[in-house]
């Protein structure tokens, strides 16, 4: 515990802790609040401790057999030191005091800072009174309520099996699963003192078809936090059936012809261009290197009247969902663009710092290893006015996108995504399959052709790459459309 007189700097080597190794709880307080004072009396203008334990299984199936199961347990911490708008960044796996202020110690050092000398006093940080996200939401308990290992592997095997009976000309069937469960500890020298566990799920259903030069892959992921019941309650003839039917669609569709043409995407993980070639832009590890477009745009219209889009950390068991972001802020909802109008930008405490812009409750990480930084959570484009009837009656020759596939984003929002299944429009209604489209263009440009938004949001689950990691996130929209893209194809 804290002493009740003030500390001196000598008296650090003889002090005496009792914190529950197992568990992030009250216990962790004394502790962590000396290291931070011990950071400010070195000179350090603010300081905070990320504690981590996880728990992670993946799972792999593939056609009928489990070839894979890879477990993962690691506990660590990091330290992060600022001094002016510098700060750097220590990772350990030692969490005993001793550990801890060894990390604290380099990082000071790294930033040309001491130790304060025996005499010196330790000021004492008044942690808050733990903010608990964990017990108030019942979260201790979910780990031994998820799928056993036996459970994963009965669900996979069976979700392949049934690829069998929803497709022909299979090639190879696989199904992945992975379940990811951390528990996380935040202790800042501003007062932040709070803790959370996540619980991220996630499972995919993948074919391959080939018949002679005709090929054809779908897959389809689901995702979940929150929920241990998750890989038991998933529909896996429905996953099945929903690819066996795209996959025979596209097996052997003609190739699209390159051009220039007005577009429909589809919802769902069609919103994954958006994060791409915009969302990304709005962080503020963008911002602060002056690399983003639309840096010094707030406030004016970036984009078509009809696009409003938000970051949010809310919705309910969506890929993207926390209850506090990884620097103790609790989630909310940030509105990046109304009708047109760049509103907002997501903000880490760093990036507020440097760019003046107030943090979003957005300072994620992948793990201990890496600091915060600004990233996004569930990203999408709001609902529209339109049905998708209207969106279509709007083009006489076009391109429907109904289901995305991977690509790249430079770093100033230049883009090109593949389409896995796309048909033609004609006349306004949907006409034959097409294969071999891939979308390109611009973010700066693309954000003002996007002209029509439907009334059918949906959300799909997503990972995310960045400075600090790879998150889960979630991407999203309704049926948009565009009305002019370059179409790569044949």
């Amino acid at each position: 515990m804290l002493t009740s007189t003030p500390l001196l700097s000598k008296q650090l080597p003889t002090l005496q802790y009792s914190f529950t190794p197992e568990r992030f709880d009250e216990t962790w307080e004394a502790p962590l609040a000396t290291l931070l004072g011990l950071g400010r009396a070195a000179g350090a203008d603010f300081i905070e401790f990320f504690l981590e334990r996880v728990n992670y299984i993946s799972c792999l199936a593939e056609d009928d057999a489990i070839t894979s199961i890879t477990p993962r347990l690691s506990t660590g911490a990091g330290v992060r030191v600022f001094r002016g708008k510098a700060d750097c960044y220590v990772s350990t796996n030692d969490l005993s005091f001793a550990g801890l202020k060894t990390a604290l110690e380099k990082g000071l050092s790294i930033l040309g800072l001491q130790l304060p000398a025996p005499n010196a006093f330790i000021p004492e940080i008044n942690l808050e009174l733990l903010r608990d996200y964990a017990t108030k939401r019942g979260k201790d308990g979910w780990l031994p309520l998820c799928s056993s290992i036996r459970e994963m592997g009965e669900v996979l095997l069976e979700g392949t099996s049934q690829l069998t009976r929803t497709a022909k000309h299979i090639q190879s069937r696989n199904a992945t699963y992975f379940r990811d469960w951390q528990e996380v500890l935040v202790a800042a020298s501003d007062g932040t003192f709070a803790r959370d566990i996540r619980l991220t799920q996630s499972v995919r259903l993948s074919l391959l078809c080939a018949d002679g030069a005709n090929r054809a892959s779908i897959g389809e992921r689901a995702g979940n936090t929150s929920d241990p019941n998750f890989l038991k309650t998933w529909d896996y003839q429905e996953t099945a059936e929903q690819i066996g039917d795209s996959a025979g669609k596209m097996l052997y569709a003609d190739y699209v012809e390159s051009g220039t043409y007005p577009i429909i995407m589809a919802n769902h993980f069609g919103g994954v261009i958006f994060h791409e070639a915009c969302g990304h832009l709005l962080e503020t590890t963008q911002i602060e290197r002056n690399t983003s477009p639309f840096a010094d745009k707030k406030g004016e219209k970036i984009a078509h009247e009809s696009l409003t889009a938000w970051d949010e950390g809310r919705s309910e068991n969506a890929f993207g969902t926390i209850d506090m972001d990884d620097e103790g802020m609790p989630a909310q909802r940030t509105l990046l663009i109304e009708k047109g109008v760049l509103k907002n930008f997501l903000a880490d405490r760093a990036g507020s710092w440097r760019t003046g812009n107030p943090r979003t409750g957005s300072g994620r990480r992948q793990n201990y290893a890496f600091a915060a930084a600004s990233r996004m959570r569930n990203t999408y484009i709001a609902t529209g006015e339109y049905s998708i009837e209207d969106l279509l009656a709007s083009i006489d020759k076009g391109i429907y996108c109904k289901k995305m596939g991977g690509g790249s984003v430079g770093a100033t929002g230049q883009f090109n995504f593949g389409v896995d299944e796309a048909y033609l429009i004609e006349n306004g209604k949907i006409t034959k399959p097409l294969k071999g489209a891939i979308l390109i263009g611009e973010a700066k440009e693309i954000m003002n052709k996007i002209s029509m938004c439907s009334q059918d949001l949906s959300l799909a689950p997503g990972f995310c790459g960045s400075v600090s990691g790879s998150i889960y996130t979630t991407v999203g929209q309704p049926h948009i459309k565009v009305d002019s893209i370059t179409v790569g194809g044949r």
